[in-house]
């Protein structure tokens, strides 16, 4: 049975459910396991941080082993959210996967799944040969569709306040939806809420799994010299480095050996990237991003922002507000945007001044383009479209 290609395909599916069926993807995957390999693999939950201590974690570990590394969402071209042993995968192996998976799975449950289900497992079938697969948790954990498998490890990167309408009002809620997806052993990351220590730790009590607290790890020890050289060099915020600490000691946890200074060619693309030397780009959205992008931006940054309607931007705006010179909105292509209205009463609220993006940039300004995936997207594709010379 041959499908359409995979962009048509997935074309006709919506991005956002009101309700999903969790059940589903289940079953789709207990008719895929026994026509695909499986790897050993790694699940990364958590609100913030999740693709770069992914992505590190999974640079580090190619150099001696085969590794996936599925991630979402992307910027500008799905094979984005598909690296494998240190590329974004080929649209003829996309193409070769999604016939292999639609043939398996039959045209009714291929067309059922929503568009994060199917595309994970599709994920699953581009790294059926991998020694490792590093799947990243899109919504939640105990109910996102990268639980289906078993892991040797799961990584809890922080937990913040963020999609409340389907993981819970609370931190313990939210925190308890996420770490729910645990299994045999689990490594938390240094996190800003005390309450979510308790919740792993009573969730790996009751689930019989091993729980390594980060700053345990290793006994205490500090980060190691030569993590703050080369991320030093490489400029990275606080935060990246904290991630970098976290994805060397789950390699050390499962024992695989890396090389540190692998670091040097670790591409973030997205996370406080700089495109040039004075405008960086950032896909974060909620205030926990927010409070540790501030402790990294330039005194006088203009932010070219906007936001989805469920975030709390006049709270990250708050945040930001001590390093903002002013504020430009930049429109962005999504049923789920914030009005123009809704942004500036937020600004006059925090009181920053603010204007609208007219793709001038004056190189004598610090520049930071935050908000969300689609303000990045947007901001790429009419920097670009208008001949502003920055490589991506």
């Amino acid at each position: 049975m041959k499908s359409e290609t995979l962009s048509h395909f997935l074309d006709q599916k919506p991005l956002y459910y009101k309700e999903i069926d969790h059940k589903r993807v289940h079953d789709a995957y207990a008719i895929l396991k026994p026509h695909i390999k499986h790897p050993k693999t790694v699940h990364i939950v958590g609100t913030n941080g999740k693709g770069s201590t992914g992505r590190i974690f999974a640079h580090l570990a190619y150099t001696n082993l085969s590794v996936g590394h599925y991630t979402s969402p992307h910027i500008l071209k799905f094979n984005e959210r598909i690296w494998l042993d240190g590329a974004d995968v080929s649209d003829p192996v996309l193409e070769s996967a999604h016939q292999k998976l639609f043939a398996v799975l039959g045209k009714e449950m291929s067309e059922a799944l929503s568009y994060f289900e199917y595309t994970t497992l599709l994920a699953f079938v581009v790294f059926e040969n991998c020694d490792l697969m590093v799947l990243e948790a899109g919504l939640g954990g105990e109910f996102d569709a990268t639980n289906v498998c078993d892991k040797e490890l799961s990584i809890i990167t922080p937990i913040g306040i963020d999609h409340q309408a389907f993981l819970g009002e609370t931190i313990e809620e939210i925190a308890a939806t996420k770490i729910r997806s645990i299994q045999k052993k689990v490594l938390l990351a240094p996190q800003v809420y005390d309450a979510v220590y308790d919740v792993a730790e009573k969730i790996a009590k009751d689930k019989g799994a091993t729980l390594y607290k980060t700053l345990d790890v290793g006994v205490g020890a500090p980060r190691p010299t030569r993590l703050e050289q080369i991320t030093k060099d490489k400029a990275w915020p606080e935060y990246l480095v904290d991630n970098a600490f976290v994805a060397m000691q789950a390699l050390a946890l499962l024992g695989i050996k890396y090389d540190v200074n692998d670091l040097k060619s670790v591409e973030l693309f997205g996370r406080f990237y700089a495109l040039r030397e004075n405008i960086r780009i950032d896909v974060g959205h909620n205030p926990l991003a927010a409070k540790a992008i501030v402790k990294a931006m330039s005194e006088d940054t203009v932010l070219i922002y906007n936001s989805l309607d469920d975030k709390e931007y006049e709270e990250v705006l708050a945040i930001l507000k001590p390093k903002v010179k002013r504020v430009e909105i930049i429109a962005i292509a999504s049923q789920r945007a914030t009005t123009l209205e809704e942004i500036e009463h937020a600004l006059e609220n925090v009181r920053l001044p603010y204007g609208t993006f007219e793709n001038k940039m004056d190189e004598n300004e610090n520049y930071l383009v935050f908000g969300s995936f689609y303000v990045v997207e947007a901001f790429l594709k009419r920097t670009c479209s208008v001949g502003f010379p920055i490589h991506v």
